[in-house]
């Protein structure tokens, strides 16, 4: 379990246009880490397309949001395409990363209980720590919440 003050775990992975995407490249910056069940999925979506419709005020702030889930690099693009999204969604099939994270954990649907991937986000000071650990997330609200608490520490 990671806690705030942790060095975030490092990554190299691959985002919708197949380009690779290494946690330590925003070395300096804010990052926004946040993983998604799976692409085109109404939760997800309305989370992917409320990062999209803040992504200016992201930009202004310095922040790098990226985006996670178990999807591949292919469903990633048609997603990513489809919602005009304008930052990466990178792509852990083996889960591998999200593990890492704590993102992978037992859920429940339909009164049927699984491992899956949690709907979380971390905020990622430039030093490259975790200075916020978002653990309930609500997909309309979730990009606006995170825009608030940059303002308070930038």
């Amino acid at each position: 379990m990671l806690n705030i003050g942790d060095i975030a775990p490092p990554f190299t992975l691959f985002d919708q246009m197949g380009k690779s995407r290494s946690l330590s490249k925003w070395k300096g910056q804010w990052v926004l880490l946040y993983f998604y069940p799976r692409d085109n999925t109404p939760g997800c979506t309305i989370e992917a397309c409320a990062f999209r419709d803040a992504y200016t005020q992201y930009e202004r702030a310095g922040v790098v949001v990226v985006g996670m889930s178990g999807d591949s690099t292919r469903s990633h693009e048609k997603f990513s395409d489809k919602h005009a999204l304008p930052f990466p969604i990178v792509s852990d099939e083996d889960r591998s990363v999200m593990k890492e994270y704590g993102a992978i954990g037992k859920k429940t649907m339909m009164g049927r209980t699984f491992l899956g991937i949690k709907r979380m986000s971390y905020l990622i000071d430039p030093m490259g720590r975790i200075a916020k650990i978002y653990d309930t997330v609500r997909p309309a609200l979730h990009a606006d919440e995170v825009l608030r608490d940059i303002a308070e520490r930038i």
